[in-house]
């Protein structure tokens, strides 16, 4: 221990509060005072021992501060000289004595009196102060030469003291510091504590100084670039002049990288007329930089550089299955690419299109036909652009020109053959500068892309051994021409089944990577797994999914670093996070199931749906009233919807006598159709049987089942016809615990593509026929003539026969 409190003080002083300065001991400080309150001050500590106590006030904009706006430590100065000046302010000089701290402050004859206590402490000499008291000297002395406004010798001179506390308060005193940090400063009262403060400060201040320095040395280096090289260059001519030499050895170096590099006849032709044109030009000049420029970029492109591709089928496999749970049809394609190139010498370069919701892994497969393939992996975002010049690149004629994104995604590339991602093809836009999907035409068109044209390089380069993927959300706002030059892949949405190994293979464990946590610590149950997926998300991909198990892992990981903070020694707990546990871990379940009608119901249809992020359940409902033949549809039907509604309309009129109803029905009655959550806009013509259906239960007043789904389009004449989207609508149906679903026989040829459990789970009913439809549909016959139901079809797997029960 170097201090030890010797002893203190209590003394009763005027006490004025001062701004935007802190006094120190041994400070000499001149300022001038104004207030009326710390005139009167000072005119009491004139009349006594002239001594005062200057404490700052915290902030200076206070004209009048309260005691409790003033900080409690302060200094004890005696007051050397003072004179009034003629506006009535006088002007005093200090000298600080002692810190003190104020114990009470009372206010006397309109200024305050406070009373203080000062405290001694005894430094105890040694090894370890002299250190400190020589390291804060030096520092001093380093800070001082870097600092432009300090007196060197003067203040060398001033802190050739043996006091610790005086050598503090000194170095302290002539710091560039904040009112703040001054003020802590002068708070400590023990020496050492003080003087190894002052010694930190010391090192951040130094630090400070030489980045100032540092940055007004680049500023004036800047500053003077021109002119350096302006006399550097002219003196170089002046002495290759004098050598008999001319500027060779750059020039010499650039011809040397272009015939190395592996251009083609046209680009090799092009560079080295580019060349003579900048070994003619001045250094300095503008075209001298663009010349430059173009050079770099002819040589940065690769002419004939490849990677060595791996086309070992069984390797690729291995890499498509741990990458990706399911999706067969994508890779069996890319295994067919891969044979294809193990028996052809140069085939054409392939060009991919992956069509699905987000979230299904579009991008991902990218990377992993990369991985597979051992090509390099580049990525091009082309939602949102609108120019054409992204694609083609800007002439050179424009200044700050460059090459498009196609060529400089080669160049990030830096081989012939990358796979290359064009991601969201399906958000571009077109505006006055042209329509990049138009320039895209070129590029994904293995007839033409092998001379491809790029604006900004003005040759031709060959893109027919890039592996072009492209992704896409929809298709219908992609340009026909520019879909038919790709290989269209579609990506349904995954399963339940399938989203709960993708859960289990790699979302949770990439989640509790990220989040610090291992196998010892958390693990997730299947209950809990499928409740996230039922309650927590709607989506047709996994994204969402993967975002709610990370909240969970989170969670965690803070409950695990509580109780490691509690106790450090305690050894780690497992927590399983089961099904019950997701309300308290992710608040109440933000989804829920469609409650479906328990019983049928009079007009009430249940029809299924297709959207952009999979299937999903619509309700259709029907309603008659007494009016005048009218048919009003609502809940934001399109007009295809509503043409729909028209022909359902036309084809019970049609059918009035064999469904039971008067020829005239319609003239006596209104009819109502709504389909629910009507703030959601909905179109397409796969809903017209289920609308269909739902108007004849309410004219005929016979409910509907409601342990059936249907969809299908119909015609006027009765006729049921294909619809799109099965697989999604089948999962949705199932998905809602819905197992008896109504469906064009024109979509029995789907049936394939729909996954196994859901064919086996399932009955399908198909039907050719909307009088089928209603003997399936409704829950007693209509009419004095029904045709024969068809009965439903458990569907066969490849390989079986058909079962009709």
């Amino acid at each position: 221990m170097l201090t030890s409190k010797d002893k203190t003080d209590t003394k009763r002083l005027p006490m004025m509060p001062i701004r935007d300065v802190v006094i120190f001991p041994y400070m000499m400080t001149p300022f001038v005072v104004g207030r009326e309150p710390s005139v009167r001050a000072l005119e009491e500590a004139l009349a006594g021992e002239k001594k005062i106590f200057l404490a700052t006030q915290h902030y200076a904009s206070v004209d009048d501060p309260r005691p409790e706006e003033i900080y409690s430590v302060g200094t004890i100065a005696n007051i050397v000289q003072s004179l009034k000046l003629p506006d009535g302010n006088i002007k005093v000089l200090v000298e600080g004595v002692e810190r003190a701290k104020v114990v009470s402050v009372t206010e006397d004859e309109g200024f305050f009196r406070a009373v203080v206590k000062t405290f001694a402490y005894k430094v105890e000499a040694g090894p370890q102060l002299e250190a400190l008291t020589s390291r804060v000297t030096q520092l001093f002395e380093q800070y001082v030469k870097l600092s432009q406004n300090l007196n060197y010798e003067t203040m060398i001179a001033a802190i050739r003291v043996d006091d610790a506390g005086k050598l503090a308060d000194t170095v302290g005193a002539n710091l560039q510091l904040t009112i703040e940090e001054k003020q802590e400063l002068l708070e400590i009262f023990d020496p050492v504590d003080r003087l190894t403060r002052v010694a930190e400060l010391l090192d951040i201040e130094i630090e400070k100084l030489n980045v100032d320095r540092t940055i007004q040395g680049r500023v004036k280096r800047q500053m003077e670039k021109a002119q350096k090289e302006y006399y550097l260059n002219e003196k170089i001519k002046a002495i290759q002049k004098e050598l008999g030499r001319g500027e060779k050895s750059e020039i010499d170096e650039l011809k040397k990288r272009i015939d190395t590099a592996g251009m083609t006849k046209e680009a090799h032709e092009k560079a080295i007329a580019e060349l003579k044109r900048l070994e003619s030009m001045p250094p300095m000049s503008a075209e001298s930089t663009v010349s430059r420029n173009y050079l770099d970029w002819l040589l940065a492109v690769p002419w004939k550089k490849r990677t060595k591709e791996i086309r070992d089928l069984k390797f690729a496999r291995q890499v498509l299955e741990a990458d990706h749970y399911g999706l067969e049809k994508i890779k069996e394609r890319i295994l067919e690419f891969l044979a294809v190139r193990r028996r052809v010498k140069h085939p054409k370069g392939s060009i991919l299109c992956f069509v699905g919701p987000p979230g299904v892994g579009k991008t991902s497969l990218g990377m992993s036909i990369a991985k597979a393939t051992g090509r390099r992996f580049v990525r091009l975002s082309l939602g949102g652009v609108r120019d054409e010049a992204e694609i083609r690149g800007h002439r050179r004629t424009y200044i700050g020109a460059l090459p498009g994104q196609i060529i400089q995604m080669m160049k990030k590339a830096g081989t012939k053959n990358p796979v290359m991602m064009l991601d969201e093809v399906d958000k571009m836009s077109m505006d006055f500068r042209g329509d990049p999907s138009a320039a895209l035409l070129e590029v994904l068109d293995p007839e033409q892309n092998y001379m491809f044209m790029d604006h900004y390089l003005d040759v031709e380069y060959d893109l027919s051994q890039v592996f072009f993927v492209a992704t896409a959300n929809v298709l219908h706002t992609i340009p026909p021409a520019l879909q038919d030059r790709m290989e269209v892949i579609r990506l349904t949405g995954y399963t339940e089944l399938e989203k709960l190994e993708i859960a289990k293979r790699f979302l949770v464990p990439k989640q509790m990577e990220q989040t610090g946590l291992t196998g010892a610590e958390v693990e997730f149950s299947d209950g809990a797994l499928e409740g996230l997926i039922h309650g927590y998300t709607r989506e047709a991909g996994v994204r969402n999914l993967e975002r709610e198990i990370g909240n969970v892992c989170r969670k965690v990981t803070r409950a695990v670093v509580d109780r490691e903070s509690e106790n450090p020694k305690a050894k780690p707990e497992k927590r399983s996070i089961v099904a019950e546990s997701l309300s308290e871990l992710l608040g109440p379940a933000r989804f829920r199931d469609l409650e479906l009608e328990k019983k049928n119901e009079v007009g009430a249809t249940t029809g299924l749906a297709w959207t952009e992020v999979g299937g999903s359940i619509l309700t259709t409902e029907a309603a008659v009233m007494e009016g005048r033949g009218k048919l009003q549809t609502t809940g934001k039907l399109g007009d295809v919807m509503q043409e729909s509604a028209q022909a359902a309309m036309s084809y019970i009129r049609s059918r009035a006598q064999l469904l039971g109803l008067p020829r005239d029905f319609y003239r006596n009655v209104d009819i109502h159709l709504h389909v629910p959550e009507g703030a959601i806009p909905k179109d397409g013509p796969s809903a017209g049987i289920t609308i269909a259906t739902s108007i004849a239960s309410a004219l005929a007043g016979i409910p509907v089942r409601s342990d059936i789904a249907m969809t299908g389009e119909i015609t006027v004449r009765g006729r049921v016809l294909a619809i799109g989207g099965l697989k999604e609508k089948l999962l949705a149906a199932h998905r809602q615990g819905i197992f008896e679903v109504i469906l064009p026989r024109d979509n029995e040829k789907d049936l394939p593509d729909v996954p196994e459990n859901i064919r086996k789970e399932m009955k399908l009913r198909f039907v050719s026929s909307m009088d089928e439809v209603l003997r399936m549909a409704l829950e007693r016959e209509i009419g004095s003539q029904p045709l024969a139901a068809t009965p439903p079809v458990e569907m066969p797997q490849p390989g079986e026969e058909k079962i009709t029960h």
